[in-house]
């Protein structure tokens, strides 16, 4: 087998056969993987169906802290869970450019393997298409996650009420501020490194204490200036953030004042904001601290008025008050 991905890679006759079978499912596969059938068939327990799909373009594809194979199956189990659901099931669909390194396509397998070890889903089903050089970035994925939603989880924005405690699980922008970092080849004399990571670990522990959590979503484009709007429109509320609460790592802070960046317009691939009812806002965050990936948890805001006109503003540290717009642009482009 050659060292590079060729265009034969992707013809559908041996050599595609050859990459599926002595790469992808001797790395990825499951029974029903390993039939290499035109569609998967599943069993799913009752309940209601959640679905999610989503693709990776991030250039680039190896980066501290992850690459696109972590990345795509970290980000599209992230999408499931924060309506509660338990994952079940991923496809896997490649768009390779000609030329590729054989080994870096190998790498990018074998952390798809172990991150779908991690988080407990199968990949049951893919594709792969190979594009003459030039007209690709070295490789994007394509997945799609499946699961089944429990009894008893209903979140949706219009449960939000006033009072109602924000919780952010960690510090913003690590993840978007790597990506840059690593494509400019800017020296960063810290170990920054991107906060690709599964959230259904710390769901789990979040619903165990409180089922009826408001809603959830994970801050990734757009960071959480962009999510605490969606959440504020959908739900017709005025949401306060105090910034001295927002964590954030001074690495990424400095990098943000260096390159007049907004940290609250910085992507996260780790991280989660929750809207919690106040009664139980306190011993939910203790619970998120407790676990690894929740350990820089804080309450951020609060829910303060029903309004027809919905907003996010923020106290700043200096006591001023400034309104908190949705990213409008392309702040950071293809980093996930």
């Amino acid at each position: 087998m050659s060292d590079k991905i060729l265009l034969g890679h992707g013809s559908g006759g041996t050599m595609t056969r050859k990459l599926i079978e002595n790469l992808i499912v001797k790395t990825l596969g499951n029974p029903t993987l390993n039939k290499l059938t035109d569609a998967a068939t599943l069993n799913l327990p009752s309940g209601r169906l959640a679905m999610t799909t989503d693709s990776f373009v991030v250039t680039p594809p190896v980066f501290p802290g992850g690459d696109i194979g972590k990345l795509a199956v970290y980000g599209t189990i992230n999408d499931l869970v924060m309506v509660g659901t338990k994952p079940f099931y991923l496809s896997l669909a490649f768009i390779l450019e000609e030329g590729i390194e054989l080994e870096l396509f190998r790498r990018i397998v074998d952390s798809i393997a172990e991150a779908a070890e991690n988080v407990g889903v199968e990949i049951v089903t893919g594709d792969t298409k190979v594009v003459e050089k030039g007209k690709g970035d070295q490789i994007y994925i394509n997945t799609t996650g499946i699961g089944i939603i429990p009894d008893g989880i209903e979140m949706s924005p219009e449960r939000i009420q006033v009072g109602d405690k924000v919780i952010l699980s960690g510090t913003m922008g690590d993840h978007g501020i790597t990506i840059l970092a690593c494509r400019k080849g800017l020296e960063m004399k810290t170990d920054l490194k991107s906060d690709c990571a599964p959230l259904h670990r710390l769901v789990n522990a979040m619903l165990d204490v409180e089922p009826k959590i408001r809603v959830m979503r994970d801050p990734t484009r757009g960071g959480v200036a962009s999510v605490l709007n969606e959440i504020a429109e959908q739900a017709g509320v005025e949401i306060k953030v105090e910034e001295s609460r927002v964590p954030i790592l001074p690495q990424v802070q400095g990098m943000c004042d260096l390159l007049g960046l907004d940290p609250f317009h910085v992507a996260n691939e780790g991280k989660l904001i929750a809207v919690v009812p106040a009664e139980s806002a306190e011993e939910v965050l203790s619970a998120m601290r407790a676990l690894p990936e929740g350990k820089d948890a804080a309450i951020i805001g609060e829910v303060v008025a029903k309004t027809e006109y919905p907003e996010v503003f923020v106290e700043t540290e200096i006591g001023t008050t400034r309104i908190l717009e949705m990213l409008a642009g392309d702040q950071l482009p293809r980093i996930c």
